[in-house]
């Protein structure tokens, strides 16, 4: 019991650790951000920071990365209303859009986003380890759930891919122009009125 109590305090402390990295990497840069900081924000000692992660850069790409699967999770949930949409399709896609807006908008799907970019030079292969976790991941679940659709007579079948990128592109593209490239919050009628365009536009486009 004591070593399951220890191994679960030692995971609490490391996600703590990771949440508060991955919110003062976006609020400093990488570069001006420090450990100490860090330490600060998650409650903890510095040594303990290195205890789990080595050095500012390991801490860095595990917050990254924790922060990307986070992110994924939350959009792939979002994709739910589709599996059994039921006779209301465009209800269902209106659903799917409005939770994909509210999980790519909220603080630490921009922080990620913000950082993601603005660390490109420094960590290309930090690009691809996060549109992997994201955007590639939820891209290929929504053709899945949309080639589902296709077979079964509800959308006009096409490559489910390049439809799930397009539904995709329907929301991201608004969402990055009102949110200034993920520099402010944007507000929940504006992600509503985003939603309701984008299924507009791709079930004008899909409908069989």
């Amino acid at each position: 019991m004591t070593t399951a109590k220890a191994s679960r305090g030692r995971i609490d402390k490391r996600q703590a650790i990771l949440t508060a990295a991955l919110t003062v990497f976006a609020r400093r840069g990488y570069a001006q951000a420090c450990v100490q900081e860090i330490a600060d924000a998650a409650s903890v000692a510095k040594p303990t920071v290195y205890n789990h992660l080595t050095d500012k850069e390991t801490l860095f790409r595990a917050a990254m990365s924790a922060a990307a699967d986070a992110v994924g999770d939350q959009a792939l949930g979002a994709l739910e209303p589709l599996r059994e949409p039921g006779d209301e399709l465009a209800a269902a896609f209106g659903e799917t859009a409005a939770l994909l807006l509210r999980a790519c908008s909220d603080e630490r799907a921009l922080a990620l986003h913000r950082l993601t970019y603005a660390q490109a030079g420094g960590f290309p292969d930090l690009v691809d380890t996060v549109l992997d976790r994201t955007t590639i991941r939820l891209r290929d679940a929504l053709a899945d759930r949309l080639a589902r659709l296709a077979l079964a007579g509800r959308l006009r079948h096409s490559d489910p891919a390049v439809a799930a990128e397009q539904f995709l592109a329907l929301l991201s593209g608004p969402l990055e122009a009102r949110s200034r490239q993920g520099n402010r919050a944007v507000a929940a009628a504006e992600l509503r009125a985003v939603a309701d365009a984008a299924v507009d536009t791709f079930l004008r486009a899909y409908r069989p």
